[in-house]
């Protein structure tokens, strides 16, 4: 929200009001507390008829401080909030020099002059991060009689900021106004699923504001040099992070707000949909399953959308009788082909659901001021929300999906979330204002739990579109509404890229796109990038997604890239495990594994699949795709062709290829299985070697889906040689080294042995 008309003025009707000088100081030992006088004083007359902002100062965990600035203190705190996990064993250090005092934790460091000019310095190393200057902490009021407090943090030159959860619009998110805010805006809008207030720079720091309602920011976009963000309340706090590299940052956001959970093995599988508005049946299921199979194609999931319910009784969560008379003996025949079952969901209910008048008789339903229902007839007919708020509402919705998951189903669609009404009062009394954004967490969790209850740790996922803050913790996520368009495609990617930056792990999209019907390439091409993401699924609107509707040649892509993503997943779940650990997305913006080559700063038509292997998905209708690499020889996964970088590339590919490059040094498994995405990954894998230096040694872990022990091997190279050593690994095992003609042929190393020794190929 802007408040300045330029440089000089306020807009008509702002009055605004801005800590100019440290009025005093209370320094303790962990903490600051200053007191910001919003006009000059030079003598007591001054302290009159005047606000004094309240600024506390505080570290919850290492490299992270936190600064809350209070106007009146006397608001009621209705709720909800963040639930923050800060380190209980964790202090910050103060100190004091004369005027200046400091509060630190790590190598982060808060700096203020109390006697110079209002300045709120971080810094780490000796270097300056980022300010608070003369405008930069205060609020102000419109002419609607709203009050709103604000920060502002400074930008240096060459400063780009990522982030703020799944954004469509460009990736570097310099020059916009962003407001934190749930909305069903579709792929091609400014609107977000999943807003986050959180952002990362390219200068080594984050920035999240601990505020789960409306968070307006100002990118550059109304002081140039400044990044604004204000919230309508007394008060605002916001936590700077330090990394100071990128991963470093996620690690501690995500300590703070929640790690991913670990999705199960069979999740990372291909997943294939009924799409939305479709007719089908069980006679359609079994058309499509049996079709994926004549065609040698694997599928894990089957997913059900939304009418496998009657139509206008959304939720109702009870199989449409007409269609699909024995769901129990369908689910079963599924299961026995080596299906997992995915169902459709919203936390909605429409008013001819039975269930209806059974929540408005239990008062699970969000209700108005006045003690009525909250209705409207969007989606479906009289509809009402579920209110989370409550822990019976939460327990009833709870028990409806128990049945489905004793029935057999492995996960749920958590659809919608977003359009949450402030007009209304929560069961608990939080603020509506507030609780827009938040919903989702609850509806999310509420499933979550079910599935983990139901089917055992490690075993739920959900296939959700809705988010905030800390539902990074409750995966997978899917980016929404697209049409089927290449454009569709590169904005879909960016959503993506801006949400791993923000802390969430796991990421998926509708393959093909959803509005419309893709053009046989968009299809393919699709199906490439689909593939080659954290999770898979084929889904669309009112038209099927099964690849022969669109050619012979996209049922051998789609065949081609499943095989590929179950041979790449000894890899692929280490990545996931990453996530799990330190917040590291599984599909990576190529800044977050480059962040000192300038190159990559604002690329957002590639990205690193886990930290070794770069993906440029096609988004051209002849094939022909623009890539950066980065330093280092790098070898094409599919033709073991050598490339060098830096530098641009411009090349053409058929559907069979993409560019698909490993990293130089890396060393990267790959499995004997290409039926299923579960299955011992260390037995009978192959390890890849790309253009290790000499000297070097890389460790690669290999898990397994029960999260066993895991095999360890070591790969060194000394001369012309690359020796691998092998712990805990089953055997057999393979190594192949990449060399200038291509893989060499692989080495394979008996059950029992746990080391060879291979010639490098130079």
């Amino acid at each position: 929200m802007k408040f300045t008309d330029g440089y000089w003025l306020m807009r008509e009707g702002v009055t605004a009001a801005f800590a100019k000088q440290v009025a005093d100081a209370e320094v303790a030992e962990d903490r600051i507390t200053l007191y910001g006088a919003v006009r000059p004083v030079e003598r007591r007359g001054h302290t009159l008829n005047s606000p004094l902002l309240t600024v506390e100062c505080f570290s919850p965990a290492e490299g992270v401080i936190g600064v809350r600035s209070t106007h009146h203190a006397g608001e009621e705190d209705r709720g909800p909030g963040f639930a923050l996990t800060g380190d209980p064993g964790h202090a910050g250090k103060t100190r004091a020099d004369g005027s200046v005092v400091e509060l630190s934790s790590g190598s982060l460091t808060l700096r203020v002059d109390t006697a110079a000019p209002w300045r709120l310095e971080f810094t780490a190393d000796g270097q300056t991060l980022t300010s608070a200057r003369s405008r930069g902490t205060g609020f102000v009021t419109d002419g609607e009689g709203r009050h709103f407090s604000l920060g502002q943090l400074s930008l240096g030159v060459g400063e780009l900021v990522y982030g703020l959860g799944e954004r469509f619009t460009p990736f570097v998110k310099n020059g916009q106004v962003v407001d934190i805010w749930q909305s069903d805006g579709g792929t091609a809008s400014e609107q977000a699923y999943k807003n986050v207030p959180f952002y990362l720079t390219n200068r080594g720091y984050g920035v999240f504001v601990n505020h789960p309602g409306r968070v307006s920011y100002e990118i550059g976009s109304e002081s140039v040099g400044q990044v604004q963000f204000s919230v309508e309340g007394e008060s605002i706090e916001y936590l700077v992070i330090h990394g100071p590299t990128p991963k470093e940052i996620l690690d501690r956001y995500t300590a703070l707000t929640g790690r991913p959970a670990l999705p199960p093995a069979w999740s990372f599988g291909l997943w294939l949909s009924t799409s939305f508005t479709t007719d089908y049946d069980e006679a359609t299921v079994n058309r499509f399953v049996r079709g994926m199979a004549e065609r040698d194609i694997p599928l894990s999931v089957f997913h059900f959308d939304c009418f496998w319910m009657r139509e206008y009784q959304w939720c109702d969560f009870t199989w449409d009788p007409a269609v699909f008379p024995d769901p129990e003996g369908m689910l079963a025949r599924l299961k026995e082909q080596g299906l997992r079952i995915s169902l459709w969901i919203n936390p909605y209910i429409g008013q001819k659901s039975p269930l209806f008048a059974e929540a408005k008789a239990l008062g699970h339903l969000v209700r108005k001021a006045n003690g009525d229902v909250w209705q409207w007839d969007m989606w479906q007919a009289g509809m009402a929300l579920v209110d989370f708020t409550s822990p019976a509402a939460r327990e009833w919705f709870a028990e409806k999906l128990r049945v489905l998951a004793r029935q057999g189903v492995d996960c749920f669609k958590t659809d919608f979330g977003e359009r949450v009404p402030t007009d209304v009062v929560w069961h608990d009394g939080s603020d509506p204002e507030r609780m827009h954004n938040y919903y989702t967490q609850l509806y999310n969790q509420t499933v979550f739990d079910v599935l983990s209850e139901e089917h055992g740790p490690g075993q739920a996922v959900l296939f959700a579109r809705s988010a905030t803050a800390g539902g990074q913790q409750f995966p997978v996520h899917w980016g929404g509404d697209c049409e089927s368009t290449f454009d569709a495609m590169a904005e879909s990617l960016r959503g993506g890229l801006s949400l791993g930056l923000s802390g969430f792990g796991f990421w998926s999209h509708d393959i093909g796109g959803f509005e419309g019907t893709p053009t046989p390439a968009v299809f393919k091409r699709w199906v490439q990038f689909g593939l080659l993401s954290s999770h898979s699924r084929l889904h669309g609107s009112n038209s099927y997604r099964v690849p022969w509707d669109y050619d012979e040649e996209a049922v051998t892509v789609t065949r081609d890239f499943t095989r590929l993503k179950h041979r790449l997943m000894p890899y692929l779940f280490r990545a996931a495990e990453q996530a799990r650990e330190q917040g590291t997305p599984v599909m990576r913006a190529m800044v977050l594994e480059f962040p000192e080559d300038p190159a990559c700063a604002t690329l957002d038509r590639q990205y690193m699949l886990g930290e070794d292997i770069l993906v440029a998905p096609v988004l051209s209708e002849d094939g022909v795709v623009e890539y950066y690499v980065p330093a280092g020889t790098w070898t094409h996964l599919l033709s073991g062709e050598r490339i060098q970088g830096p530098g641009w590339r411009r090349e053409q590919f058929g559907f069979d290829s993409l560019p698909l490059l490993a990293r130089p040094g890396s060393v990267i498994p790959v499995g004997e299985n290409e039926e299923r995405p579960e299955y011992g990954w260390a037995h009978g894998v192959t390890l890849r070697v790309h253009a290790p230096a000499d000297g070097d040694e890389v460790v690669t872990r290999v898990p397994t889906p029960d999260g066993g022990p895991a095999a360890v091997f070591r790969t060194r190279r000394r001369g012309d040689t690359v020796t691998v050593t092998a712990t805990g690994a089953p055997g057999p095992w393979r190594v192949t080294v990449a060399g200038p003609a291509g893989y060499g042929e692989p080495v394979e190393v008996a059950p029992g042995a746990d080391s060879v020794s291979v010639p490098t190929g130079d």
